[in-house]
This record gives C-alpha cells, sequence and structure tokens, in this order.
C-alpha cells in the first residue's frame, strides 16, 4: 500500500479539485459559496493563484487527489502583503485519514519558506467540533476572532471563525525585503 504524496497541484489535477470542492459547496458549510464554480471558474482561480505565486498543493494516493490545500491573498490592499488565508478541502472518502494535516503542514512550510508573516484561516461554520477548528489548533493556529452568525447556508445560521499563525517573526521583526511579498511588491511601484 502506498503513502500519501503531498506536491504542488497542476492543471491536471483540477478535474478532481473542481469535484472535491463540489462536494464540500454542495453538502458542507466550510464555504459560503452556494453554487459550485464550473471547472473553467477553478482553472482560473488556481491560474490566478499560480501567477502570483501562492503554493497550491495536493495530496494524491495511488494516482488518485485526496484533496488539496492552498494559500492566497488575505485582503488586496499592499499594507496586507505578509498575511496569506488558506483553505483546504478533503475529498468525501478520505476524511479522517490525516490528510488534511498533511497538507495543511506542507502548506504552512511553503508559506513559511515564501517569507510570509502570517496565515489567517476563515472557517465557515466554525464551532468548537469543526473539523477544521480541530486541525488548525493541531498546527498551533490561535483563535483570533468570531463573525456571529454571518452566513446563512442549508437553513441556518453560521458563524465565521478566525485563526491565525505567525510566521518568521510575525510582527515582531521588520519585513524581509528578499521575501516573495515584498519582492512583488517593489515589483508593482
Amino acid at each position: 500500500m502506498s503513502s500519501i504524496v503531498i506536491r504542488p497541484a497542476t492543471p491536471a489535477d483540477l478535474d478532481a479539485i473542481t469535484e472535491i470542492y463540489a462536494d464540500a459547496v454542495t453538502n458542507g458549510t466550510a464555504s459560503y459559496e452556494l453554487e459550485p464554480p464550473s471547472r473553467t471558474e477553478m482553472g482560473t482561480r488556481f491560474a490566478t493563484l499560480a501567477a502570483g505565486g501562492f503554493p497550491y498543493l495536493v495530496a494524491e494516493k495511488d494516482g488518485a487527489v485526496l484533496g488539496y490545500a492552498y494559500a492566497g491573498t488575505f485582503r488586496p490592499r499592499p499594507a496586507y502583503r505578509f498575511i496569506v488565508e488558506d483553505s483546504v478541502y478533503v475529498a468525501p472518502d478520505a476524511k479522517g485519514q490525516g490528510v488534511g494535516l498533511e497538507l495543511m503542514r506542507s502548506l504552512v512550510a511553503a508559506v513559511e519558506v515564501a517569507g510570509f508573516r502570517q496565515i489567517v484561516a476563515v472557517i465557515g461554520d466554525g464551532h468548537a467540533d469543526s473539523a477544521s477548528v480541530r486541525l488548525h489548533e493541531k498546527l498551533g493556529f490561535r483563535h483570533s476572532g468570531c463573525l456571529e452568525g454571518s452566513g446563512y447556508k442549508h437553513g441556518r445560521w453560521l458563524d465565521t471563525v478566525f485563526m491565525q499563525l505567525s510566521l518568521n517573526g510575525g510582527a515582531s521583526v521588520l519585513p524581509d525585503p528578499d521575501s516573495l511579498p515584498e519582492r512583488k511588491f517593489q515589483q508593482q511601484k
């Protein structure tokens, strides 16, 4: 039996990624989208993140994509450039097998290498027993806020939980001029 491999996502993974996300949108409350995006839309989102140099990973076992995770812009204003928001989704039949944890460990490492200072998790339906909240807690994320009743899906109000993880000295040291976010900012000036 082979083990799970975490690797960078490629356009060839987009059918599986689209299917995993469609299930999360249709049956879950982690995403506040109400209709699953098309394969074309998912391709556009992937291309935007890839063009920005953001990490986008898949977990694969025996040739099947079991889940994916990526980091992207938290907010578009330039002062936020050192913060990324993470997303992680696991196929229904792969849940509870540690796929999300392996994806997130690799994502945190990639974000740290790129020089970002904070990872923010914006967790839909973020109650204390939610798998996503527990996953982020395992990785050292701390709770940083809650928007009560901020989403309405599947006939009920949902809270949005914010969690964050400091990296590379967080806010205690000045920005690294060689970090990905600072290099991109300087190129845009």
